[in-house]
């Protein structure tokens, strides 16, 4: 029995959409024709690999929506907060245009422009087609995306293409329309207020006749769903079947997003959301019909950078109003950084080729011993595909499962930053103990570096730190503290901890 770093869509180890790529392994792509897994390569949104590399960007150009959700509220905003439907500024087509080359110039890494809000891009069509218009035409080395709840999806697919639009992301959180009832209070369609279940067939409808028209004409899909317990959980199996069979090749399965403070119907009336074990479940079951997307972060409408951090800050449009960019010479050095990268991750992929870990020794003394049983670990990186980030310092935790067969990304774990000057969250709970209750589940936590406090915290609550790996690849590292727990008679099912690895 060997333990290895599985393939990607394109056969080799650790890139594209890795084993953890697209969050359901490489032979789930596999079947995608080469000019199809090309497209998403360095698309940080559509492929879990490139989201270490590469960095995406929202405009926000599209105020109004034409359906209303019990988990959304579009009137919130928070400079710190980060969820879908956030923004700090509402943008004019120009505006968002000149912003865009302004953050391409400034982050070379930027391959991805998204338009998702902060309501519905498709329900704003004339400011949603004149930004990507523009753009197809002063930037044309950026993929273009879209992200639509479906209603005005149809009418629109001829206009999506003409554009160069080549990524479309539906989030499609029922089929049934007595389940859309809960989740939908009202459409705006034909110039009419349409409410119940008479609203969410219309709804349902349309998204999937949308999907279809878009399969049809070579664009990738991607489906998001909002996972609500006890409302459309269970049915986010049979949601995940449909949309596969009908062309779809990526579902992402979020959270819902529910406290009080955010105003949502679902906050207010006490809906909670998942735990992290209820949605690790619920992908891995969609997962036997579906690619399944495990890193998305649940972005702002107008989040910038690398997924997971928001450099929005940065490109406001007083800081970008006097910048006149060169973009020709932007892209040339665009192209160049580009270039390096897929040279990093080439060697990466060689490095990882030779990663076999064999714990068949582990076994061969003790015949009659259990197969090894699954490892979570967790582990801090600023991108780049490496661990490379001091444990006071992160704002989330990439958790990966090692196991006798793989090593496979399974989500991500938000936290409040350790070392920042307030040691207590707002309930008195200590942000480092809040942080170690957030990694419940995970039995090592591998970082650049540690600080003597939360190490010996971590050690209490029986996750061992480690620090050993840093600046090492991340499935890489993993393998090989997987292999030293075997070694050390840690992975028996029914014994051994994390924590005494430490010791």
């Amino acid at each position: 029995m060997e333990l290895k770093v599985i393939s990607d869509a394109a056969g080799t180890p650790g890139g594209g959409c890795a084993s953890s790529g697209c969050g359901a392994g490489g032979e789930k792509l596999a079947h995608l024709p080469e000019a199809i897994r090309a497209k998403i390569n360095n698309h940080p949104c559509f492929s879990e690999d490139a989201h270490h590399h590469y960095a995406r960007m929202h405009v926000a150009v599209a105020p109004a929506c034409n359906i209303q959700c019990h988990y959304c509220n579009r009137k919130y905003d928070c400079s710190n907060e980060s969820r879908p439907g956030v923004v700090s500024e509402v943008l004019t087509p120009d505006q968002a245009v000149k912003k865009v080359i302004a953050v391409a110039a400034a982050i070379p890494q930027m391959t991805v422009l998204g338009i998702a809000g902060p309501g519905d891009p498709l329900a704003n069509p004339q400011r949603t087609l004149e930004t990507f218009r523009q753009l197809s035409e002063k930037a044309p080395d950026i993929k273009l995306c879209v992200s639509t709840n479906g209603l005005a999806l149809p009418g629109l697919v001829d206009e999506i293409c003409k554009h160069n639009i080549e990524h479309v992301t539906i989030t499609i959180n029922c089929v049934d329309p007595d389940v859309g009832a809960k989740i939908y209070p009202w459409i705006f369609w034909n110039n009419r207020r349409v409410t119940g279940r008479k609203a969410a067939e219309i709804l349902i409808e349309q998204q999937q006749k949308g999907l279809e028209m878009l399969v049809a004409r070579g664009v990738l899909v991607k489906v998001n769903s909002v996972l609500i317990p006890g409302v459309n959980a269970e049915h986010l199996k049979e949601v995940s079947r449909v949309v596969k069979a009908k062309g779809a090749f990526l579902h992402n399965v979020m959270p819902l997003i529910a406290e009080p403070e955010h105003g949502t119907f679902y906050g207010l009336m006490g809906q909670r959301g998942p735990t992290n074990d209820e949605l690790t479940a619920l992908q891995d079951a969609c997962a036997g019909d579906m690619a399944m997307m495990r890193h998305c972060r649940q972005c702002r409408a107008d989040a910038v950078g690398m997924l997971g951090e928001d450099r929005g800050e940065e490109f406001t449009l007083d800081k970008i109003a006097e910048q006149d960019v060169d973009y020709a010479a932007a892209m040339a050095r665009r192209a160049e950084v580009h270039a390096a990268i897929e040279a990093s991750r080439a060697a990466q992929r060689n490095a990882s080729s030779e990663t076999f870990v064999s714990i068949a020794s582990l076994t061969r003394r003790r015949p009659a011993r259990p197969e090894p049983r699954p490892v979570l670990m967790a582990v801090a990186t600023t991108g780049g595909g490496v661990i490379n980030q001091h444990f006071g310092h992160a704002r989330e935790f990439l958790v990966y499962e090692a196991s006798a067969n793989d090593v496979r990304f399974v989500g991500h774990r938000k936290v409040d930053l350790y070392c920042s000057g307030d040691d207590t969250c707002g309930d008195g709970e200590s942000v480092l103990a809040k942080t170690i209750r957030l990694l419940d589940g995970c039995e090592v936590v591998l970082c650049s570096r540690i600080g003597y406090e939360p190490w010996g915290q971590l050690e209490s609550a029986g996750i061992a730190p480690n620090g050993e790996h840093a600046m090492e690849p991340i499935e890489d590292a993993i393998a090989a503290v997987y292999r030293e727990m075997g070694e050390a008679g840690l992975l028996e099912r029914s014994g051994g901890t994390a924590q005494r690895m430490s010791a």
